[in-house]
């Protein structure tokens, strides 16, 4: 694992894999989008405003998805120390934050011609909304110390502490008969949705995920470049400090 997780390693290998996930996940969009927007039947009680699902289920799961990698990605880092893994970690938690954002305001533009209003304390909702604050407050805390490293371990922390708030979101409608409807792809017996249906949003699914990773990739290659020239920056700085002072 250590092998594979070396930064010099993980630039040279996610330089030539980065286009081709690009590519791929341009290529997933496209076809997802004309497939939700265009091919895709109006569903016979919601209507057309039933597109909205298939930014707002793929946006949910790759809330949960980035959650699940950040904890993780923390976990390795408390363990092994390893940089790799802070900066996946990191570079995870702006991501999960904008799927999650994306996934309630998405959410409430379906509820209200759905069910009348734009925000309910339903238990789906409101664990969703506590997943997004425990994103916001990864970020925060591990920018709070004065230490990086202890603002790191800290933020390392609280992911794997609200990890347990993923399991509650996936399963918080079988546990409370609240307003949000019960689970209908990811479940025990097969996804209840049509196939006219399912199929489009499989595929926007698979689109969001390749998304997530190009952009993870790009946001460690980014952290990484800049945490080089921090230390080339430091580095200089010392050296000139020893041809004046001696």
């Amino acid at each position: 694992m250590h092998r594979f997780a070396n930064p010099a390693r993980f630039m040279r290998l996610s330089e030539p894999a980065l286009p081709w996930l690009a590519t791929a996940t341009a290529l997933l969009l496209g076809v997802g989008l004309v497939l939700a927007l265009f091919v895709a039947p109006p569903d016979y009680q919601q209507g057309e405003s039933v597109r909205i699902m298939f930014i707002h289920v793929p946006s949910a799961w790759m809330a949960m998805c980035a959650y699940t990698s950040l904890a993780a990605a923390s976990a390795c880092a408390l363990i092994w120390r390893h940089p790799l893994a802070e900066i996946a970690a990191e570079e995870t938690a702006p991501l999960g934050a904008t799927f999650t954002g994306l996934c309630l305001v998405s959410g409430s533009l379906w509820g209200q011609p759905m069910w009348g209003t734009w925000w309910a304390w339903d238990a789906r909702m409101t664990s969703v909304l506590v997943l997004f604050f425990l994103y916001l407050g990864y970020m925060a805390l591990s920018s709070a110390f004065d230490d990086p490293v202890r603002g790191r371990r800290a933020a390392a922390i609280l992911a794997l502490v609200g990890f347990v708030n993923v399991p509650i979101i996936k399963f918080s409608v079988d546990w409370w008969n609240t307003l949000h409807q019960p689970a209908s792809v990811l479940r025990m017996g097969g996804p209840t949705i049509d196939p006219s249906l399912l199929w489009p949003l499989l595929v926007m699914g698979l689109a969001f995920t390749l998304l997530f990773a190009t952009l993870l990739v790009v946001r460690m290659r980014a952290a990484l470049i800049e945490r080089k020239i921090r230390a080339l920056e430091v580095t200089q700085l010392e050296a000139a400090d020893s041809r004046v002072f001696g």
